[in-house]
């Protein structure tokens, strides 16, 4: 008996050990990693502020939670296959009223004029309010406007 535990041990240490000998010849790691840098900060100067009411862009929140509260009131009409036919029609009305209701919500946006100073301008909207006036000078990163002082 002692001798069947063994047997399938070593067949196991065997198969680990081809499996090792078989990866490790896939070709050698390379011992540096390639990060890729920000692109660099762009320095201008803010030239116009707007604010804008805008449309909500839909979640889908509106369309799932009203899909599920008219199907839940749904199945609570009827019985047998006319329950079944309430709880679809339900659940379809309510996914319906839910996105309408979520698509007609608005936002304020600002909307940020800036002129770098080579030139070229571009136009930055974020949805919380910034505090910067025309003429402020400010740095652009992919993480937002920083005001120079």
């Amino acid at each position: 008996m002692f001798q069947l535990l063994q047997r399938p041990f070593v067949v196991a240490c065997v198969a680990a050990l081809c499996a090792t000998l078989t990866l490790s010849g896939c070709g050698p790691q390379p011992t540096y990693q390639v990060i890729q840098s920000p692109p660099p900060a762009r320095v201008g100067t803010v030239e116009s502020l707007r604010e804008v009411l805008e449309p909500k862009d839909p979640s889908g929140a509106g369309l799932i939670v009203g899909g599920l509260v008219g199907g839940g009131l749904g199945s609570l009409i009827g019985g047998g296959s006319g329950r079944t036919v309430a709880t679809v029609v339900g659940a379809l009305g309510g996914a319906y009223a839910g996105n309408q209701i979520e698509r007609s919500q608005s936002q304020m946006v600002y909307q940020i004029g800036i002129k770098y100073d080579d030139g070229t301008w571009a136009t930055i909207r974020q949805t919380a309010p910034t505090g910067l006036r025309i003429g402020d000078r400010v740095r652009v990163t992919d993480y937002g406007i920083e005001l120079l002082r």
